[in-house]
């Protein structure tokens, strides 16, 4: 029982996740990228250019693309994630039909590019967040994510870059520099909302003292260590690598720490862009029934 209201609860915040995120997404495309003819990539962008070369309106044109994609999603993503997805390629037409009257915020397009891009990756990023998409070529970007294991920003830079792409045929070079422009923002506020601020790095150690140094970092730095046998390819003798994962903050007390030890110990530090477990992420923390530990 415990982990079915447990399960229901989770679901209902994707839900809610979705609702905001296509809100926000939809008022961003409205009074920022609209008005300015900032391409920023998928269907939206899409509709921008139909709409200014046959007076489309855009959230006609959203749904008729997004029907095939839908069931493209539901095959390859499962139905979990097709009935999210459902609901955000729904809601995101939906809202632009009622905000069509939305006066622009600006008319300046460096501006727009900015803030649209800016607003409209942090909608997506809620709506990614809930494990859906907001329909369109988002469905392609979650299969990156899914099978080529990309960021999903990255996914949306290669998606999207094509679409801005096809924009050069219709606009001038100037307007789709712009949309360059917030296509990067968007795809930099998708991952801040995806990895959040914290950044964690993936440290390795290698030392001819990794007893003392780990039990330095078990005090210190109160930060799991992992023991990883090694063999020196010089002097090919055995040896223990020590493996630790931080946030980014600490890295300069970490180094200090294994400094003070080992002068001459050699480290290696690697961004981490996404770390679940204890003490990294909140998900794992709800329940004492996830811990392995």
């Amino acid at each position: 029982m415990f982990k079915l209201a447990k399960r229901f609860t989770l679901d209902a915040v994707d839900y809610v996740y979705i609702v905001i995120g296509c809100l926000i997404t939809a008022v961003a495309f409205q009074v920022f990228l609209l008005p300015n003819d900032i391409v920023s990539g998928g269907v939206s962008g899409l509709s921008i250019i139909a709409n200014n070369l046959y007076n489309l309106d855009p959230a006609i044109f959203q749904y008729s693309v997004n029907i095939p994609l839908l069931i493209l999603c539901f095959v390859l993503l499962g139905k979990a994630a097709g009935y999210k997805t459902i609901l955000g390629s729904l809601l995101l037409p939906f809202y632009l039909m009622f905000l069509g009257d939305l006066d622009p915020l600006t008319h300046d397009p460096f501006l727009a590019a900015v803030f649209g891009g800016v607003f409209t990756g942090l909608g997506l990023g809620i709506v990614f967040r809930a494990k859906a998409t907001t329909g369109g070529t988002s469905v392609i970007v979650q299969l990156l994510y899914q099978f080529a294991h990309l960021q999903l920003g990255i996914s949306t830079v290669i998606v999207d870059g094509f679409v801005i792409f096809l924009a050069l045929v219709v606009f001038n070079p100037e307007t789709v520099m712009y949309s360059l422009i917030s296509l990067f923002l968007i795809s930099r506020t998708i991952d801040l909302v995806q990895l959040g601020f914290n950044r964690n790095k993936n440290i390795f150690i290698i030392s001819d003292s990794p007893q003392e140094i780990k039990r330095e970092v078990l005090h210190t730095l109160e930060r799991g260590v992992t023991n990883l046998g090694v063999r020196g390819g010089y002097g090919n003798t055995e040896k223990d690598m020590l493996m630790v994962v931080i946030q980014e903050r600490e890295f300069t007390l970490l180094k200090e720490t294994v400094l003070e030890v080992d002068p001459d110990a050699f480290v290696v530090a690697m961004s981490a862009s996404e770390v679940l477990g204890r003490g990294f992420s909140l998900h794992k923390q709800f329940s004492t029934e996830d811990s392995n530990f």
